[in-house]
């Protein structure tokens, strides 16, 4: 088993899907990759999984049985232990709508059925990546006038309030408080919060922009992030909090 192998043997990864065929090639493709896999048939079933064995990382169906994608990953997101768990849909919902629908509810990422299990492991690792690059010691903790971020935990405080984000909105705000003050275009967001791939469309920022703007807003009656109109976004900050 190589290096890469075994880092990703100690990562735990839930399968939701009805499909029973669906779900062997995903597993199959996750396993060959050396993940650590479990597997369930709809989100009721997910979720009782969940409380027993939390995974690191979940790739979730939207049409289910019993108790749907969406609601399961609402679900998810209202409870404080795992608000924060990775999600990313894999479902033959493949409008516009859906996946801004499924990114708005806090997915992290959104792929469409016929899929390449190839892409889907690359998807996986990439996020797992992106997550000990997020840990690293040389970049731990920063402080941009009244936020501070902790990369070790993933936490971010405005004016002393803590802000709840998805790994994805952590990522943006990461991004952008690295260059406070100055203009970043959506692909530079993109490089910083899906790492070393670009699979999602300028929509798919701007649905994540949203929220976390919002949370922003609720958490310390302010939004620090400005958008320039036809170039990007820039977090726009007192020198001091």
């Amino acid at each position: 088993m190589s290096a890469s192998q075994k880092s990703a043997s100690q990562k735990k990864v839930l399968v939701v899907d009805d499909d029973a065929h669906i779900r062997e090639v995903v597993c199959f493709a996750l396993r060959r990759a050396g993940f650590d896999v479990g597997e369930a048939p709809n989100g009721e079933a997910a979720l009782k999984r969940i409380e027993r064995d939390r995974p690191d990382l979940l790739i979730l169906d939207v049409l289910m049985p019993e108790m749907d994608g969406f609601s399961t990953c609402q679900a998810l997101r209202e409870g404080a232990e795992t608000a924060n768990l990775p999600i990313l849909f894999l479902s033959s919902k493949d409008h516009e709508s859906d996946i801004i629908a499924g990114l708005e509810l806090g997915a992290d990422d959104y792929v469409t059925k016929p899929f390449s299990p190839r892409e889907l492991v690359a998807r996986v690792k990439a996020h797992f990546r992106r997550a000990d690059n997020l840990a690293e010691p040389e970049a731990r903790r920063f402080v941009v006038g009244p936020l501070t971020m902790d990369l070790d935990q993933q936490a971010a405080m405005l004016h002393g309030q803590a802000v709840e984000l998805t790994r994805t909105e952590f990522g943006l705000l990461a991004t952008l408080a690295r260059r406070a003050g100055k203009v970043q275009q959506r692909g530079a967001l993109m490089n910083g919060a899906y790492e070393d791939y670009r699979i999602v469309s300028e929509r798919t920022i701007d649905s994540h922009m949203r929220r976390l703007r919002a949370k922003l807003r609720d958490c310390a009656g302010e939004d620090p992030i400005q958008t320039v109109h036809g170039v990007g976004f820039r977090l726009s900050l007192p020198a001091d909090g």
